[in-house]
Formats: C-alpha cells, sequence, structure tokens
C-alpha cells in the first residue's frame, strides 16, 4: 500500500494527507526517543541506588566492557534486522538498548557534579532540538553534508582509538570539539533523512521506521551530551 493511496480516502488533498502522515510518524521517532532517555536515566538511577551493583559493574573491567559490547551488538543488531523484526520486537530491543545504556552512563555521576552534568543536559537539549527543527524545515538537501558527516565520524573513531595508545591530551581536546561539531551535524541529517524515509513508507512501516529513527537521533543526543559534557562538566574531585 503506497503513502499517497493509504491518505487519499480521506478529506486532505494528497500533499497534506502526506505531511500529516509525516507529521504523525515524527511524532512517534521523538516519542519513542523521548521514552528511551527516560528508561536510560531510570536504569542509571537504578544502578546508582543500589552501591553493591555500581561497584560489581565499575571495579570489574569485563563486566563494564561486556555492556558495552553488549549495547554495540544490539544497535547492529537492530539495524540489520529492522525489517525482518516485528514493530514490538524491534520496539523492545530499542528499550533494552537504553536500559543496557543506563547501566554504563551511570559513571558519569561519580566523575562530574550533578549541577554541570544538569547543565550540560540543557545545553545539549536546546542545541539537539535547534538543529532537528533545521533538519525538518530546510529545503536543502543535506544528503552530501550528512555523508561527509558519516566519514568524519570514522575518521574520529580512528583518532579515538589511537589515542587510547598515545594518551594525548591535545588530542583529546581536538577530539572532543570534532565530536560536537560531527553529532550536531548528524542531528540535523538524520531528522531530514527520517522525514524523508516516513514520506516514502506506508502505515504499516511507519512504527519501524519510528524505531530506527528515534534510535538514530537518541545516539546523536547521547553522544553530543557526552562530548560537550567534557566541556561543561565539572570534576568531583
Amino acid at each position: 500500500m503506497s503513502i499517497y493511496n493509504y491518505n487519499s480516502n480521506n478529506q486532505y488533498s494528497s500533499n497534506q494527507s502526506l505531511d500529516v502522515f509525516v507529521s504523525k510518524v515524527m511524532r512517534q521517532v521523538f516519542t519513542k526517543m523521548f521514552l528511551a532517555m527516560v528508561i536510560t536515566a531510570i536504569s542509571a538511577y537504578m544502578v546508582l541506588s543500589v552501591p553493591a551493583l555500581a561497584k560489581f559493574i565499575f571495579t570489574n573491567s569485563w563486566v563494564y566492557w561486556g555492556l558495552l559490547i553488549g549495547e554495540i551488538v544490539m544497535v547492529i543488531a537492530l539495524s540489520a534486522s529492522i525489517n525482518k523484526l516485528s514493530n514490538a520486537g524491534a520496539t523492545a530491543l530499542f528499550y533494552l538498548y537504553s536500559v543496557l545504556n543506563g547501566m554504563t552512563l551511570s559513571c558519569i555521576v561519580l566523575v562530574y557534579t550533578a549541577a554541570s552534568i544538569a547543565l550540560t543536559f540543557a545545553i545539549t537539549a536546546g542545541v539537539f532540538a535547534t538543529m532537528a527543527i533545521y533538519g525538518y524545515v530546510t529545503k536543502s538537501d543535506l544528503t552530501k553534508f550528512g555523508s561527509f558527516m558519516m566519514m568524519a565520524l570514522f575518521g574520529l573513531i580512528i583518532c579515538i582509538v589511537v589515542n587510547l595508545f598515545m594518551h594525548s591530551s591535545t588530542l583529546e581536546w581536538i577530539i572532543s570539539f570534532a565530536g560536537v561539531v560531527i553529532f550536531i551535524g548528524l542531528t540535523a541529517w538524520d531528522v531530514q533523512k527520517i522525514k524523508r524515509m516516513a514520506a516514502m513508507s506506508d502505515y504499516n512501516s511507519a512504527g519501524k521506521i519510528a524505531t530506527i529513527g528515534a534510535l538514530s537521533l537518541y545516539l546523536d543526543f547521547i553522544n553530543l551530551f557526552l562530548y560537550l559534557l567534557r566541556f561543561f562538566g565539572s570534576s568531583r574531585d
């Protein structure tokens, strides 16, 4: 069933119907993303509320790295199998990922002050919202820009791996600045890409598009937050 046929029976014109449908899908995207953020926060709080659990995770490197590897595997599995999974299955996998992410991210509360974390979160939310709105309303094609940002992201990953051995504070700051720029750009591109995916989809695939779109924006937000935290975070020491 095409999106045109899906909407052609209501009171709107085809273009109006398309806009309504796309807006509905985008609301689902941001709703799922918001719920995932809430689940992440609750998961982090639960870990910190049980000192024995927090100690087990952060004093046993194999546990912490196991969680990180599990997150990577889940993201890859969800992205690769989105068309094979049911809408409910894809959504459940996304929320499970947000639980694991909350468990690993809970360590930032042990490193940074609560006030600086709250400030950084507010800054991240403002920047993210601005770029999301831009990505949604702009008439410019961000495809080439997005491709450049993806190449820059791969370069960033390589620099991170290299710095694991170099331990260069200068390179660390360069990586942090580049990370902020890259994920600001990816936010606008991802929103436009999701909007176009919604416009070319039909009613039956809307839920899956909302899930994979929410995952993309969730990753953009989290990474932007973590890189900004290196600039605005205040150490507890």
